[in-house]
């Protein structure tokens, strides 16, 4: 089998399209994709052949190309993925932009439920200058996020607890966070990739909004005057999250349109 016949073969299979197919020939190889255009009349090695024969296998019953590759591009940077962390989707990426927007000098910035860390790392490699706290009750999770923080040489302080348990008195002057906001009986949770990745980074309660109102209840006394909470959340909760965020108390209320036109991050300021 040549490199152009192994590809071939897999986009024949069903459930399986190009893209995948390229990655995960690229990941058993070692290669870069102009690699396997210029070498498509190579012949691969009987052991590479069997192991991306598996993993075609694995991806047609549903595993995410993510967790397969061990890898996951997020915000420029690759990440270390796995079973135990939600896999960073480039929505999230908004949530990012939007946390770098205007962060003063020296700010102190905290995020909740960091998972692979990439959102952490992703605002730590972008403003050096400054303190980025993640905290997550998995500890399997943040074995995660620190070989990501120590791998892309991005200053990262981690701490375990759930929501804000790990926190002393410290005040921020951003809080931001990518919680679950599915709600628990969603039929999406037993469908694609969300079948695989962890039921409580995903699943929150029966109206998906259990995990948003305990941040937001306890964002005000976590703010510096002037401080703002950046909270991810469902295509269809910004008028949720919106009147919660008022309910509380937090000032200037508003979201941000994610690239299908879709609220998908919303702010209060204390």
């Amino acid at each position: 089998m040549t490199v152009l016949t192994a590809l071939k073969w897999a986009q024949a299979q069903p459930g399986i399209d190009r893209t995948d197919a390229q990655v995960l020939l690229r990941h058993v190889l070692g290669r870069d994709r102009s690699w396997l255009i210029a070498h498509g009349d190579d012949a691969l090695p009987e052991s590479s052949s069997a192991h991306f024969s598996r993993l075609i296998r694995r991806r047609q019953a549903g595993e995410p190309v993510a967790y397969l590759t061990g890898q996951r591009e997020f915000f420029g940077h690759s990440l270390t993925v796995g079973p135990s962390v939600l896999i960073p989707r480039s929505e999230t990426e908004l949530l990012v932009e939007k946390t770098l927007a205007g962060l003063p000098r020296g700010a102190q910035v905290l995020e909740l439920a960091t998972g692979s860390g990439a959102v952490a790392i992703s605002i730590a490699l972008a403003r050096p200058d400054a303190f980025v706290l993640a905290t997550d009750l998995s500890a399997t999770a943040l074995a995660v996020a620190r070989r990501n923080a120590r791998r892309l040489g991005a200053t990262v302080t981690f701490a375990a607890g759930d929501w804000y348990g790990a926190l002393d008195a410290i005040e921020f002057d951003r809080i931001v966070v990518n919680p679950p906001y599915i709600a628990a009986q969603d039929h999406h949770l037993q469908q694609g990739d969300l079948r695989f990745e962890p039921p409580t980074a995903l699943a929150s309660g029966a109206d998906g909004l259990e995990a948003i109102r305990v941040i937001i209840d306890g964002a005000p006394p976590r703010l510096v005057p002037g401080g703002c909470l950046l909270i991810e959340h469902g295509y269809n909760q910004g008028d949720a999250v919106r009147a919660i965020l008022q309910a509380q108390g937090l000032q200037q209320v508003r979201s941000w349109q994610d690239l299908a036109g879709h609220d998908r991050v919303s702010t209060g300021v204390r």
